[in-house]
């Protein structure tokens, strides 16, 4: 009885609850009008009907001229169509064209403050131009859409698994001495964040300062609403990214994806893994929990702290000068290091761009030999799933290693409904037997590797805030291609698939309003 109270009483149920309210109110108070008002709403209802319909054939030409993805399009015209009082209503309410105001000019001013710090240099770009060859436009992109810099001076060190990312973890923030900065979707109490917790504490008893992120959407089941006041009161200077109250609005759909720790602006961590004992095996729901991410030390880190600075700062709405986060770095380079980008993405309103599918279309486009990938989620739009079939046809070796234990049914049968048609082109599809692989991550030609936080699916791609570390070179990328081929090793070939012929026909409508939400 008392867990039934609790599920029924806390807060994700009160606010699952409230929206529905919400949205039955909203499609149901026309017909309500019409029921109890005939000879008014019966009046109206003509000059209503006309000023709908032009609403709704304005909306339709715009939605025709906008950049938004095709499969966005379509889905928003067919319901408009169909249902133009619900289209224009959700439309509204759900498609955000910029942020909210209250964050807006802090958003713009943690920006300003960082291009100054992210100005290339005409010797910087020629020597640029002369070491990615090829792959000098890739970097360029991310340069040229956010000034998003690429470093030489930078160590890159691989983490296969959450459990050696989190003792790495735990021994760069016993050494931080000025400011640790943390940046998670999910915070949930346990032995992993028990043991991040004391030392934070611990630092901060010591003079350093800490900043935490947590995404109240990903923790809305994990912490108390709460939470952040307790930490602020323990000397944690703590945010919820988009507090989420029950109202419906599209503002939440877009939610912090990323995780990122950054110590001293000298050591930063970005990975795949939240602050959560299933990550580091802890606990097993779903098999063994396959994560990775990397640990850079050098300049490269600056970046890490400005994608932080820019999110945080516009959250907790305070204007500062970054300077005094920035070390000075030594400028000893061996050459042998490789060039690093670390680079964030969100909605278009925000970045101007679908940066991080842009940046997996960059190095598709580009394979010559071969290109492995791994993504808990395969739900991907025409042009990538184009770019990945051109890419198997003209002879390159294309994998890609999802989950064979899921952790949602619905997603998992969407994603295997996107095996066909790749594999029709020679794509290979392998399953990750031992449970479930997180992490998302992409190898190509020995050359080109990403770590981060971006799936393959329009969450990810479209909605949320994510990271990445764009890697050319870099002596880690020997040590990604030997995890990827132990992984390949213990995974299933889904050659012979067959997906039930219902499931294929309800992921099918599933697919068609996957672009809205």
């Amino acid at each position: 009885m008392k867990r039934a109270l609790k599920i029924i009483f806390n807060r994700f149920t009160l606010v699952a609850v409230a929206l529905i309210l919400q949205i039955i109110f909203s499609i149901s108070l026309p017909y309500a009008l019409s029921y109890f008002f005939p000879e008014i709403f019966g009046t109206l209802y003509s000059w209503v009907n006309l000023i709908i319909n032009l609403f709704a054939l304005i909306l339709l030409i715009y939605l025709i001229n906008s950049n938004m993805i095709v499969e966005g399009k379509l889905t928003w015209c067919i319901v408009v169509l169909i249902f133009p009082i619900f289209g224009l209503t959700i439309y509204l309410i759900f498609v955000r064209h910029k942020p909210p105001y209250k964050y807006e000019k802090y958003y713009e001013y943690a920006k300003k403050s960082i291009e100054k710090y992210q100005v290339k240099y005409d010797f910087e770009d020629k020597k640029l131009m002369e070491d990615l060859g090829k792959y000098y436009g890739q970097f360029e992109y991310l340069y040229n859409i956010w000034n998003m810099k690429t470093y030489s001076n930078t160590e890159v060190k691989y983490l296969a698994t959450g459990e050696i990312f989190f003792a790495e973890l735990l021994t760069e923030l016993k050494k931080a001495e000025k400011y640790i900065f943390m940046e998670y979707f999910i915070i949930e109490r346990g032995e992993m964040w028990n043991e991040i917790l004391k030392i934070l504490l611990d630092k901060v008893a010591n003079g350093v300062e800490v900043r935490l992120m947590y995404d109240d959407m990903g923790t809305i089941r994990k912490l108390p609403s709460n939470y952040a006041k307790k930490l602020n009161k323990l000397g944690i200077k703590c945010v919820r990214f988009n507090s989420f109250v029950p109202i419906l609005s599209a503002f939440h759909n877009n939610r912090d994806h990323r995780k990122i720790t950054i110590i001293d602006g000298k050591v930063g961590f970005m990975s795949g893994l939240n602050i959560a004992d299933e990550y580091i095996n802890v606990k097993q729901k779903f098999g063994y929990w396959k994560d990775t991410g990397v640990k850079l030390t050098g300049e490269a880190v600056q970046s890490l702290l400005f994608m932080f600075a820019h999110l945080y700062n516009g959250q907790a709405q305070i204007n500062e000068d970054l300077s005094k986060y920035i070390p000075e770095y030594s400028s000893n380079n061996d050459g042998d290091k490789g060039y690093v980008c670390p680079y964030g993405d969100g909605p278009s309103y925000v970045y101007n761009d679908h940066i991080a599918e842009n940046v997996y279309l960059n190095i598709i486009n580009q394979a010559e030999r071969y290109i492995w990938i791994t993504t808990p989620y395969l739900i991907i739009d025409n042009k990538l799933t184009n770019a990945l079939c051109n890419a198997s046809r003209r002879g390159v070796d294309v994998k890609i290693i999802t989950p064979h234990i899921p952790d949602k049914k619905i997603i998992f049968a969407m994603t295997r409904s996107n095996y066909k048609i790749l594999q029709a082109s020679g794509v290979k599809i392998l399953e990750y037997e031992k449970g479930f692989v997180h992490s998302k991550q992409v190898l190509c030609d020995d050359k080109l590797a990403v770590v981060g936080t971006i799936n393959f699916d329009y969450r990810s791609l479209l909605h949320h805030y994510e990271c990445g570390v764009l890697m050319f070179e870099t002596p880690c990328l020997k040590d990604i291609k030997r995890d990827f081929e132990r992984m390949i090793e213990i995974s299933i070939n889904m050659k012979d698939f067959k997906q039930n012929a219902f499931v294929r026909v309800m992921c099918a409508i599933c697919k068609l309003f996957t672009p809205m939400l």
